[in-house]
């Protein structure tokens, strides 16, 4: 066991010491196994009515500030700042900042019911699914299922039959790619995308296309980020054999009209793949009111563990689908004559699953739940309407994307200084955001550009955050 003197317990306090400007950090003790929580009648977080009694306590993170004196927020609002205390990662500083997180589009921070329910499964449940006769495994493909029930009821699909938990939404639009496309996608038939797609709803389908030598047909963007109605109905037709459409751009914030645009594609004898990766974490989802044939959504930037995500898929398109990975967990029969298979979900399921992360992902339901998806898109619109007014009063910027109804999404360049530059500089602030090309580079090209700065919104983030952003993009811009 490392004792408090050893090599390992300096290089870890040296980080330490360099991660927080408060002081110096105390020797970290011998690492003991924390007892289990007692989960009988925990007290509530003041934000969501979520335990707190199981909340670890890491010794690289402080614990939270208290919260304030409770002020109850007007009827209808989220009350961000006691919100705020159910992140721990919100609370420590960067660079001797206060932390300001604006990278939400790249991954969100999880909250204490996130965590907690991590350390709960591997500190008690810890098994393999499925197959188990014993205790910890009945307990853990419960826990398993329960959680593809809460995805279930989340996206208002009909059955827990028709939620694929994946790895995030690339290995979902894949699947559906080399499942559902090399059975259905033939020479001469087209996959209809639109300008303002992520990488992860572009690629798959060109190597499809590549492979089965279909067209890729790609629907244009107008100057404020939206897609071009009429052009997108011409590009639908009788070769049409997939549409494949982001629900909010990643880049531009725009959220598609997708009730008609499906209704347009199935008009003509399309399927519609919905990459909702920046979708369901703003927004309410209901896929049957879409109809929509596959939705695909990543846990990380849904407040939940990363390496877990989910397919949804209608029962009947599951059914005719092929698996795509063979191995353990997704078969009936093996023989050397040949195999049968499990329907769906568990057909493409192989091999162990990301059991803990999907266990995460339902304590993310089901706090996002307990705030109220309809609260959280209004906090997220109105946030975003201020912090793009406040932006367009730095001289020299120049904001990327204005479609009305945009969410989330501050994307911006500034005359004189390189993105690249640009986010140095605000990291130095403690202002965390990206630039580069935020995997679009075709949206960014429709705009004559190669890269930008992003900063992107949660219902965590506040206007004073926002004030700080604009305060130190003015700095940048004095070379201050």
């Amino acid at each position: 066991m490392t004792t408090p003197e050893s090599p390992e317990t300096e290089l870890v306090t040296s980080i330490a010491n360099e991660l927080y400007a408060e002081g110096p950090v105390a020797a970290v003790p011998a690492w003991e196994p924390p007892p289990l929580p007692d989960l009988s009648d925990p007290p509530v977080s003041p934000a969501a009515g979520l335990p707190m009694d199981a909340t670890p306590r890491f010794y690289f993170l402080p614990d939270p500030p208290p919260p304030p004196a409770p002020q109850p927020p007007p009827a209808g609002l989220l009350d961000v700042h006691a919100i705020r205390q159910d992140f721990p990662a919100l609370h420590q500083q960067v660079n001797g900042k206060p932390l300001i997180w604006l990278d939400n589009a790249a991954t969100t921070h999880k909250p204490h019911a996130v965590i907690g329910a991590l350390l709960e499964f591997y500190s008690r449940d810890n098994s393999n699914i499925h197959r188990g006769a014993h205790a910890l495994a009945e307990r853990a493909t419960d826990a398993f299922e329960t959680a593809r029930g809460k995805v279930q009821r989340f996206l208002g699909a009909e059955s827990p039959e028709e939620i694929i938990f994946t790895r995030g939404t690339t290995e979902g639009i894949n699947l559906v790619a080399q499942t559902y496309g090399r059975r259905f996608v033939g020479p001469g038939d087209e996959i209809v995308v639109t300008e303002l797609e992520h990488h992860s709803n572009l690629v798959p389908w060109q190597m499809l296309c590549e492979e089965q030598g279909a067209v890729l047909r790609v629907a244009p963007l107008d100057d404020a980020g939206q897609v071009v109605p009429e052009e997108y109905e011409r590009l639908l037709g009788p070769r049409t054999r997939l549409v494949a459409l982001a629900h909010v751009s990643n880049v531009l914030g725009t959220v598609l009209p997708l009730g008609p645009m499906i209704a347009q594609a199935h008009q003509a004898g399309a399927r519609v793949l919905v990459d909702g990766a920046q979708g369901a974490p703003h927004l309410p989802v209901d896929v049957r009111a879409l109809d929509a044939d596959f939705y695909v959504f990543s846990g990380h930037k849904l407040y939940g563990p990363t390496g877990i995500g989910v397919l949804y898929g209608k029962r009947a398109l599951l059914e005719e689908m092929p698996p795509w990975q063979g191995g353990g967990n997704m078969i009936d029969t093996v023989s050397f004559e040949g195999n049968t298979y499990k329907g769906p979900p568990v057909k493409f399921e192989a091999g162990t699953a990301h059991i803990a992360g999907a266990v995460g992902l339902g304590a993310a339901v089901d706090y996002l739940n307990r705030l109220g998806r309809e609260r959280i898109a209004a906090c997220e619109e109105a946030l975003t309407a201020y912090g793009m007014a406040a932006l367009a009063t730095v001289p020299g910027l120049r904001l990327i994307g204005a479609a009305p109804g945009k969410v989330g999404i501050l994307t911006f360049v500034l005359a004189g200084r390189t993105p690249q530059e640009v986010g140095a500089r605000l990291d130095r602030e403690g202002i965390a955001v990206r630039s580069g090309h935020h995997c679009a580079q075709p949206a960014l090209r429709r705009y004559g550009l190669t890269a930008a700065v992003r900063s992107s919104l949660a219902f965590y983030n506040t206007r004073e955050e926002i004030d700080a952003l604009v305060a130190a993009v003015r700095k940048a811009q004095r070379g201050s």
